[in-house]
């Protein structure tokens, strides 16, 4: 994740200036970042540089933000212990545990792999 710059667009010729929310910490793979309160997950991932959510069962491939309407299955990650959250439609709140999935993901220390 990016250390130095936050991705975030704040000011769009558009839409105008972002609206002041509560910012708050999450912890993702083990590194504690600042989000925005109800963003999604993901946009909080990207804004820091983050685009790999998971790693594929068979292939072991990346997998990232696909359709952001939380009707794939690409942005699925381990979220406070429980597998396959899509988190494009998940949204952020105060220390929520994030973690990249690999496969089909674990849930309280029980593995649903294959193999």
């Amino acid at each position: 994740m990016r250390k130095d710059k936050e991705l975030r667009v704040n000011e769009h010729p558009i839409l105008g200036s972002a609206e002041e929310r509560p910012r708050v910490k999450i912890k993702v793979d083990d590194q504690w970042m600042e989000a925005i309160e109800g963003e999604p997950v993901a946009a909080a991932l990207m804004a820091s540089g983050k685009m790999v959510f998971r790693y594929t069962t068979r292939l072991n491939e990346p997998r990232g933000v696909f359709c952001a309407i939380g009707r794939c299955t690409d942005c699925m990650m381990t979220v406070d212990g429980i597998p396959n959250v899509r988190t494009c439609i998940t949204p952020v709140r105060e220390g929520m545990v994030i973690l990249t999935q690999r496969g089909e993901g674990r849930w309280e220390g029980i593995s649903f792999e294959k193999g």
